[in-house]
């Protein structure tokens, strides 16, 4: 069995929780029966032990088994896992929820079970709570997430919207890794009512404006008082990126998920001068030219 999940950019300045983007930045999971299991790892991760001795994948590959009925897979199966990485590690790019997303589908694949991105996303809420990766890592494109109540408690209620072809994405990906959990703990537990009404506000402008495509808006509308500038006081370099992103041609330029990478969301034909710029500037990080993605999850083989 091969398939892929993509890289995510979340939050998008103040859509804290709620917002998400698919990059065209994946990473593929092959999966092949065998006398004993295995583990290798490829790209990202690669020669880190612990990946190897107590693997995210293969511990939750081996729940979903267990709890859609496929209790003898789950215990007596061995499997050959071989994991080539594109998406960094504790950057904000959604690593965690690619190997969420991509362990529940190929456990659904082997038990013969139908694939429904929803109940995908119902069962990913075991081990990521908040939608804004997890879903445009399942279906792509621009997705707007919450958490259902009521009679939908217990799913993901998410609109999508597709991307034009036209956009790119430049990420800045520094040398330093970010934990998700410290970096929440950093944000205050109560914000005041001007602060809540500014993020109401500019997440309906933003997702307004990128559903309409008046890209001359993403600027203005990304702007965040809730989390993002938080977060980059622990990293203050990000201050300058971000500011020599939007003096360079990016659209918009915000923290990517808890960080510490940046995203950069550019017209095709200013990526070029966008890429250069950032490159020469901060010539120690990363700097990455990435298309969007609109497919989200893909399986290319169900052979296993």
């Amino acid at each position: 069995m091969l398939l892929s999940v993509p890289a995510t950019s979340a939050n998008l300045g103040p859509g804290l929780d709620v917002l998400g983007l698919s990059l065209d930045f994946r990473n593929e999971f092959h999966i092949t029966r065998a006398k004993e299991t295995s583990v290798e790892i490829l790209g990202e991760g690669q020669g880190v032990q612990r990946f190897l001795a107590d693997n995210m994948f293969v511990k939750i590959f081996r729940k979903t088994l267990e709890s859609i009925g496929a209790e003898d897979e789950a215990r007596n199966g061995h499997f050959h896992f071989r994991f080539c990485n594109k998406i960094p590690v504790s950057r904000g790019m959604g690593s965690s929820s690619a190997v969420i997303i991509g362990a529940i589908t190929a456990a659904y694949k082997l038990a013969n079970r139908p694939i429904d991105r929803n109940e995908i996303l119902r069962q990913a809420l075991a081990y990521e709570p908040h939608p804004d990766n997890i879903t445009p890592a399942a279906v792509g494109g621009f997705t707007m997430s919450m958490l259902g109540t009521g009679a939908d408690s217990g799913k993901v209620i998410y609109i999508k919207h597709a991307m034009p072809s036209y956009l790119r994405a430049v990420m800045v990906i520094p040398n330093r890794s970010t934990s998700t959990k410290y970096s929440r703990q950093t944000l205050p537990k109560k914000y005041s009512s001007h602060e809540v009404v500014f993020n109401m506000s500019h997440t309906s402008i933003l997702c307004a404006a990128i559903m309409q495509e008046k890209w001359d808006m993403l600027a203005l509308a990304s702007r965040d008082k809730l989390h993002q500038e938080r977060r980059m006081r622990q990293y203050p370099i990000l201050f300058s990126v971000q500011k020599c992103a939007l003096e360079n041609g990016a659209l918009m330029s915000t923290l990517s998920g808890s960080g510490s990478s940046f995203f950069n969301l550019c017209l095709a034909d200013d990526m070029s001068h966008l890429l250069q710029s950032l490159q020469e500037r901060f010539y120690r990080f990363r700097v990455v030219p990435m298309r969007l993605d609109n497919d989200g999850l893909i399986i290319t083989d169900e052979k296993l």
